[in-house]
This record gives C-alpha cells, structure tokens and sequence, in this order.
C-alpha cells in the first residue's frame, strides 16, 4: 500500500497550544413534525511558533461540536516557514471562489489582515504580513484559503555550495 499522509503533519501530545473560537453557528433542519437543530463550531489552533491547525465539528449540543472541533483542529496540525516574523515569499491561494494574496512586510509593518486570515496568522506567530481577499467572504472558505496558503510554503533560506 502507499502511504499518502503529508510529512507536513505534527504530533500535538507535547505542543503547547492555544485555541480560538472561530464561529459558533445553530443550524435548524424543518421536517414535518418538528424543527430539528444542529450546532457547527470552527476552531483554530497554534502556538505562535510556525505550528497552526483548524477544524469545524459539527453536533446536537455545543460542548460536543466544540470538542470534535478540537480533535479535528488537533489532526490538520502543519508547520510553516517563518523568516525575520513574515512569510518568505508571496502566496497566492484560490479555494472556491475565495481567493487570498499573502505578501511579506517589513519588520514594524504588523498583521494587516481581517477575518478568519488575521486569526490564523496570530496564531501561526507571524507578525509582520500583508494580507488581501477577493471573491467570496465566506467564513469557511476563507479560512480554508488561508491555511493551505500558508501549508503551500516554501522555506528558501537553504544554503548551497556551488564551487
């Protein structure tokens, strides 16, 4: 069999990480004798030192949807390059119809980003970015375009001897 997990993934048993509450949404499905109501939470997850994670569970009661938010937030753990507090390079990223612009700033700039981006890059420990949305604002697809944005990459600081 061929193994098609990402090497990307971190272990989160010995990580310290902090969790924010994204959205809390209720969700009512009417059917012919009752109104039926689901709740769906997103939660980001990391520890502003490159690792960052999310995840959206879904459930009959709060607590419960929060939780499996967690685990799941716990399972999409990446780690990102970060170089002087920014990311090393612009990143272009289209999920659906979101797309996000990443541009690297320079020290002293801040984080310039709105929504579910500014979230995940407080918790990723980058510092100094500029960030841009086009097309749709939905939540969901906003957030997904930001983290594979940043899953996407790359670390040039690689040193090579060229004699």
């Amino acid at each position: 069999m061929f193994n098609f997990k990402n090497k990307n993934i971190i272990n989160h048993n010995n990580l310290k990480l902090k969790e924010k509450l994204v959205k809390i949404k209720r969700v009512c499905k009417v059917t012919k004798g009752k109104r039926d109501f689901n709740f769906c939470s997103i939660i980001v997850k990391g520890n502003n030192n490159g690792i960052i994670g999310y995840g959206i569970g879904k459930s009959k009661e709060i607590s419960d949807s929060i939780y499996k938010a967690s685990e799941n937030a716990n399972k999409k753990l990446i780690k990102i390059p970060i170089v002087n507090e920014t990311i090393p390079h612009e990143q272009y990223y289209k999920y659906c119809s979101s797309k996000i612009f990443l541009y690297p700033a320079n020290k002293g700039t801040g984080l310039i980003a709105g929504g579910s981006a500014r979230i995940i890059l407080e918790l990723s420990g980058i510092k100094n970015i500029y960030s841009k949305f086009r097309g749709s604002s939905n939540l969901y697809n906003c957030l997904k375009a930001t983290y594979y944005a940043l899953k996407d990459l790359i670390n040039y600081d690689i040193n090579i001897n060229i004699k």
